[in-house]
């Protein structure tokens, strides 16, 4: 006889495991994007806020055509171009404040550099001298995360730590398409809803998970309705509506902070460059497709409604495009100056106290370094 088969045994009624938690109705996306520019919302919209976003644009997109011509001239290893997704990367970076974190992953550099990042280092990964090349705390933007999605739990984490220690402080998460296909996706939301920690996920959708199409990685009705089965808040909006974008973003940030919990936020945008300098596009998509997301660039769309209701002229699309060539300028004659690189910082910030077996590899380099010194020395 079992312990459960006992007269007057404890039976405990299971729990109703099919009944939802909470109701599924408010963590639904909306069947359509979320727009601002060309609707009425637009005229609720900070002109100056619409302003600020349109320089942010045009630099954002300057800066993405130079880092291209940058892997050309082989100034650098690589670079995934965010070109047609600036409007996410300049919102996800201006509604943080100034104690908030910003996890970027491998694409974005541009986020990084609005948030204050300076663009030669954001840059640095990408050439190959070092695993970042800037203080993570300074502007308290995370390195650039290449593995795809394993910055989503860091951000859950450090959030999570937050909270315990009644910090106000809110981690916002930016990753792929393709990185919703990562169990780090799943297990970050997992974690974030069950804690209800201060976090935001943005995914960019731009279409292709290198050359694989949306399609082919979920039959999910969006990724926003991803959200609900952990039981947050999932939002769709326009990635290329840059006012829409930092006013869902802007919900998701103040929402967080007031103890609401995480939500997921689908921004459904298009990746007009190949995946890096190494993918040739034309394999898996056509030149008619990318025209078509040109027409609802970004750029054009704020650009239309800024001179529409009067608040940019010719002379403030001038000005614009003159400080993003400026920008662009300096940050070609810094890169085209060659790096002083020290071998040995190949073992710096690896760990706080280095382990033993990096000091013997660090002894080993230091002994090769020094014993082709000599050879190159008395050859000469």
């Amino acid at each position: 006889m079992t312990v459960m088969e006992q007269r007057g045994a404890y039976r405990p009624a299971p729990p109703p495991a099919w009944q939802p938690r909470t109701d599924p109705a408010p963590l639904l996306p909306d069947a359509e994007p979320y727009r601002v520019l060309g609707t009425p919302a637009a005229a609720e919209a900070d002109p100056e806020l619409l302003r600020t976003l349109y320089a942010q644009l045009v630099r954002g997109r300057r800066y993405n055509t130079q880092a291209t011509a940058l892997t050309k001239q082989g100034r650098l290893a690589v670079y995934p171009s965010s070109t047609g997704q600036e409007a996410c990367e300049v919102a996800a970076a201006l509604v943080l404040g100034e104690r908030d974190w910003l996890f970027p992953s491998y694409r974005d550099t541009l986020a990084a550099v609005v948030r204050g990042v300076d663009p030669v280092a954001a840059l640095t990964l990408l050439r190959g001298d070092w695993h970042t090349g800037y203080d993570p705390h300074e502007h308290r933007v995370a390195p650039l995360c290449t593995p795809l999605a394993t910055q989503l739990p860091h951000a859950v984490g450090l959030a999570h730590a937050a909270r315990l220690k009644g910090d106000d402080v809110v981690a916002l998460a930016m990753v792929g398409d393709g990185g919703t296909s990562e169990g780090d996706f799943h297990e970050a939301l997992n974690f974030a809803a069950v804690w209800q920690a201060p976090v935001v996920f943005l995914v960019q959708n731009n279409g292709f998970a290198i050359s694989v199409p949306l399609a082919k990685q979920t039959a999910a009705p969006s990724l926003a309705h991803k959200a609900v089965g952990y039981g947050m808040p999932g939002r769709l909006v326009d990635g290329n509506d840059a006012a829409a974008v930092h006013e869902v973003l802007g919900d998701a940030v103040r929402h967080a902070r007031g103890g609401g919990g995480p939500t997921l936020v689908e921004a459904v945008t298009y990746r007009v460059d190949a995946h890096t300098n190494a993918d040739d596009a034309t394999r898996y998509r056509g030149d008619a497709e990318i025209e078509a997301w040109r027409a609802h660039d970004p750029i054009l769309l704020l650009e239309r409604e800024l001179t529409g209701r009067g608040l940019l002229d010719e002379a403030g699309v001038r000005a614009a495009r003159q400080d993003a060539e400026d920008f662009a300028a300096a940050l070609r004659e810094r890169m085209n100056q060659d790096p002083a690189l020290d071998p040995m910082d190949l073992f710096t910030h690896v760990y706080a106290e280095p382990t033993a077996q990096l000091g013997e590899q660090r002894e080993q380099l230091r002994a090769e370094l020094e014993a082709e010194a000599e050879s190159e020395g008395a050859r000469r």
